[in-house]
Order: structure tokens, then sequence, then C-alpha cells
């Protein structure tokens, strides 16, 4: 029987797939460790599907990081995880130049620790001329932040006279949003089983395409990827009409 890598079409590949990388912490408990061990071990699961997205000619690949709330639990984990995030993009930075991969990062960023900002910036700067796979981490993210700083530098816009309430379109709307420069998902996936989008992308999934899989993140492997393009594959996008 073929692989599913072996069952995608590379001629009707979705151009930016998005993923709300679930259940870290569910893998861990379940095998008896703490949730960090289960941040850790997805590190792995980001490697596997970057490699695996680039490697089929995917151009934009969003991974859900870190979410605004995510600030709101326990110190220590935040803590942990803020570690492990400067550890693995300095870590990870020669690997995405050898790969052809340019880093960009979507949030809140302000609220990063400095160390995670700079190492962050850097690596940005170090891939910007890469032309494969462009990879966005959304940091301190969720959707309603960034619809309200959009609205925010909207008002600031009209003030200055640099824009009028008429102007206003859903295309003009878009270039405000942190996501201006990046296409709209034509696919989002959710791991761990959980059958909703957390705050993630709220304007830009309008007419993406939802995957959900039991697979918690820490398992979800390169064939697990190709999975989900195979089953975007079968379907047929309508966009409203």
């Amino acid at each position: 029987m073929p692989t599913f890598k072996e069952q995608v079409d590379k001629t009707r590949l979705p151009e930016h797939v998005a993923i709300i990388m679930d259940g870290n912490g569910r893998w861990a408990k379940e095998r008896g460790y703490n949730r960090i061990f289960g941040h850790h071990n997805g590190v792995k699961s980001v490697r596997e599907v970057t490699e695996a997205a680039a490697e089929i000619g995917i151009k934009y690949l969003t991974l859900y990081a870190f979410s605004t709330e995510n600030w709101e639990r326990p110190q220590a984990e935040v803590d942990a995880l803020m570690e492990l995030l400067i550890e693995t993009i300095e870590k990870e930075t020669p690997t995405l130049n050898k790969n052809n991969v340019r880093l960009l990062a979507i949030g809140d960023l302000k609220r990063l620790p400095g160390k995670l900002e700079d190492k962050l910036q850097r690596c940005i700067d170090s891939t910007t001329l890469n032309s494969g796979l462009t990879l966005v981490l959304a940091l301190s993210y969720s959707a309603r932040w960034e619809i309200i700083n959009a609205v925010k530098n909207i008002i600031k816009d009209i003030d200055l006279k640099q824009l009028t309430p008429e102007e206003m379109s859903a295309e003009i709307f878009a270039n405000y949003l942190t996501t201006k420069s990046i296409p709209d998902p034509d696919l989002l996936i959710r791991t761990s089983g959980e059958l909703r989008i957390s705050n993630f992308l709220l304007w830009q999934l309008a007419y993406s395409e939802l995957y959900f899989t039991e697979t918690h993140w820490p398992e979800f492997s390169k064939e697990c990827f190709y999975e989900a393009i195979c089953d975007y594959q079968q379907r047929e996008r309508r966009f409203g009409k």
C-alpha cells in the first residue's frame, strides 16, 4: 500500500498550512511526566513537520507556538517554555538556512523576554533571503488581540487623515493584521482531538479547510502531516459560493 507521501498530488498543494500544536501536556501526563517533558518532545514534531512541508513544496507553514492566554499558565511552565523557545531557535537557525527556510513571527512580540526577542529577530534577519518554505511562528499571539490592534491602528490613520472610513474594505483591513504579507491558510490542522480553533487566525481562517486528529502533537509525524494533505486534496473548496 502506498504511503501518504506517495499519494500527495504536488500539483494541488495548499499554499499555506497552519497548525495548532495541541496535546504536549496530555501526552506527557499519560506517560507519567510533567508538561515540560511534553513540550521538549514536541520540538521533534516541529522539526519533522517543517521538513515534511519543505519536502513536498508547501510555501507557508504557520505554527501556533504560544498564545496570549498561555501567559496565564503557572510561571514555572511559562519560564521553561521561554527557555525552550530560545534554545530551539538558536539550535535550529543553521538548519533553517541549510534548507532554504525563511522564518517569520507574528503576535505581540514585545511581551516576549528580551533575550528571546533578540534571538528571534537575529534568526529572522539571518533567514530573510531564503526563498523556500516560509515558517511562521505565532508567539504571544491571539486573533482577538490582533484584530483589536488592527482597529487601533486604523483609528490612528483615520485621525491622521491617511485613511477615510469610506475607503475601508476587507483587503485594506487585512493589511493592518500581523499576517499582511502572508496568504490566508488553505488548511488548518489541530492535533490532540480538540474541535475548536482557540482564538487563532480568526479573520484569516474564514474559508480554510479544517482537519482534526486525535494524535497528540509529540506523536505527529511526517506521515501524519501527509495524511492531512491527502484529506485536504479530497475536498471541494467553494469559498462560500
